[in-house]
């Protein structure tokens, strides 16, 4: 009966059943009991109740096998009862205790954090406490540079280079007075070893002239020089003539010695004894042109950094040898900018150089190139006919292409600019580009002119005009034969060529329209006189118009073509038959 508070591992099954027949009567309690006993095991097994130890799962069991023998006794039920409820009572008061004691761990628990929590709270407050201090810190710094700087402005308003209580010191403005009476002597002193611009002006005239005057003392030197050493070979012939006791006749001899001065070996030996004794006999030598030259680059430098760009500008474009004028030099230009409202410094850089350039000289590609680029970036078209008018610039094909963009995109001075353009073009003989040039310009018979004495323009530069500049005009000039000359174009072959390119469909079409608009008699004289189309060339063009709804065309050229005589649509034997040989069979 008292076996869920004692029971232990130790006990055993066989003592239980043992004890229990010394107080049964019957055997109904002895099976009674034994099957409380099996329940015990068989849900101690089924709940997994642990061995041993307070267990909540063993006292469910044990309850509900006491309330089992409580409903079965009759005489000591009312005492079993009251056991029971003593039971209940400690047990639940042991529960209590046993949750009061896991809530007092728990607010244990929850304090300890607390405190945890405070701890970082109030070291997170000394951290921006110290920010806070920093912060006000830098702050008063700042105020301070503030005021520091208002009160530096202030001073400047009084005196430059005095403070506010040195602007109010006698003794201060006594030293800041000879200080400046020094520099204003110094300045005056500058000044006397200057001269105005018209002496210096004059100087530059003077030594250009001296410059000039020693560069043809130069050529007449080299010439007297030549004409010595041709004499000196003839003395030196003439003396070997003499001492080889007169074998030759002198006029052989004098006939030899010309032909022999006069050939290239001859002309060679002579000019590098001729430099070689320039280099050693005249002035000045190859040491003092050094020191000439750097003189000048110098002189360059000193004008370009104090930003006298014109006369740096002019400088440079009359360097002796052309060694300024170069794309280096005019990206130096290029890289400053002068004063507001100033011509800028790679315009007058390029302006010196056009005024300088030696007759008969013009500029390398590519600085005619950048050049031209620079003019036109600064709309100065004026410089740029000056130029291309005076011959001083070397032509190519980026040259014109420089110049037909900047047509395009300004409607303004488009037509001069496409006149140098095809200028350029045809100097450097791209036939096809000076004939677009000229189709732009709205020239469209001088074009079709120009293409008719190209020897080599073919039929894929007639669609590269075409493509890039439509004009119906051009295409009926290049197709139509004049003076018993055959046309730069077939219009059978520049039908079909036209038609298959969408972009030109409507040009070939008009161009048909033009013809059948004259009357059937004038397309069928067409047809018939081009010698250079095939039967299957009109048949393709035929076929063509009917593929873009134009049936009319269609009908007109399939009309031509078999009203002839003995005439079909055939294709070109191995010899390439054309439809007159058809017609005249």
């Amino acid at each position: 009966m008292f076996e869920p508070e004692n029971c232990s591992g130790s006990s055993s099954r066989g003592e239980e059943r043992l004890s229990t027949p010394a107080i049964l009567v019957s055997d109904s309690d002895d099976k009674f009991f034994q099957s409380l006993h099996e329940f015990i095991e068989h849900e101690k097994q089924y709940l997994q109740c642990p061995a041993g130890g307070a267990d909540k799962l063993r006292y469910t069991i044990y309850r509900s096998v006491f309330d089992k023998v409580i409903d079965r006794a009759t005489a000591y039920k009312r005492i079993l009862l009251t056991i029971k409820a003593e039971y209940d009572d400690v047990i639940k008061a042991l529960q209590k205790r046993e949750d009061e004691a896991r809530a007092a761990q728990r607010s244990l628990v929850t304090s300890s954090s607390h405190l945890r929590f405070l701890m970082i709270c109030q070291r997170r407050a000394a951290e921006l406490r110290d920010r806070i201090f920093v912060f006000k810190k830098e702050t008063a710094e700042l105020q301070e540079e503030i005021k520091r700087r208002k009160s530096a402005k202030e001073q400047k308003t009084w005196i430059p280079g005095l403070t506010v209580a040195q602007s109010e010191d006698p003794e201060a403005l006594n030293r800041h007075l000879k200080h400046l009476q020094a520099h204003r002597a110094a300045l005056l002193e500058r000044r006397s070893h200057c001269v105005s611009l018209e002496v210096k002006a004059e100087l530059d005239a003077k030594l250009q002239t001296a410059e000039q005057h020693r560069d043809r003392l130069t050529t007449e030197n080299h010439r007297l020089r030549v004409l010595s050493e041709r004499l000196r070979f003839v003395s030196d012939r003439l003396s070997s003539w003499k001492n080889e006791k007169q074998q030759v006749p002198l006029e052989e001899l004098l006939g030899s010695t010309l032909e022999n001065i006069r050939q290239i070996s001859v002309m060679d030996d002579v000019t590098r004894s001729i430099d070689a004794e320039m280099f050693e006999d005249e002035e000045p030598t190859g040491v003092d042109e050094s020191k000439h030259l750097t003189d000048y680059l110098n002189r360059f430098i000193e004008l370009f950094d104090s930003a006298q760009y014109e006369e740096a500008a002019l400088l440079a474009a009359r360097s002796p040898g052309g060694v300024l004028r170069n794309l280096d030099t005019m990206d130096v230009f290029t890289g400053v900018t002068g004063p507001p409202g100033s011509v800028p410094p790679v315009l007058l850089f390029i302006e010196a150089l056009l005024m300088t350039v030696p007759a008969g000289d013009r500029l390398s590609a590519d600085l005619s190139l950048q050049v031209v680029r620079h003019l036109l970036q600064h709309g100065d078209t004026q410089l740029v006919s000056h130029a291309v008018n005076s011959s001083i610039l070397t032509f190519s094909e980026d040259l014109g292409d420089i110049l037909t963009e900047h047509a395009q995109k300004n409607r303004g001075g488009a037509d001069v600019c496409l006149a140098f353009a095809t200028a350029a073009y045809e100097a450097c003989g791209l036939d096809r580009k000076t004939t677009l040039s000229m189709c732009r310009r709205g020239l469209i018979h001088s074009a079709a002119e120009f293409m008719k004495h190209c020897e080599d323009l073919t039929a894929e530069d007639c669609m590269w005009i075409l493509c890039r500049s439509p004009s119906l005009s051009l295409l009926q000039l290049l197709t139509e034969p004049q003076r018993d000359q055959a046309a730069v174009w077939s219009v059978g072959v520049a039908c079909s060529t036209l038609l298959a390119d969408p972009q030109l469909q409507q040009l070939a079409l008009q161009l048909l329209d033009s013809l059948v608009s004259r009357g059937r008699g004038v397309l069928e004289q067409v047809i018939l006189e081009d010698s250079s189309s095939s039967v299957d060339v009109w048949t393709d063009v035929a076929s063509l118009c009917s593929e873009l709804n134009r049936a009319d065309l269609s009908r007109a050229v399939l009309s031509v073509l078999l009203d002839q005589s003995g005439t079909r649509v055939l294709s070109p034997d191995l010899e390439g038959a054309r439809l007159m040989e058809h017609v005249f069979l």
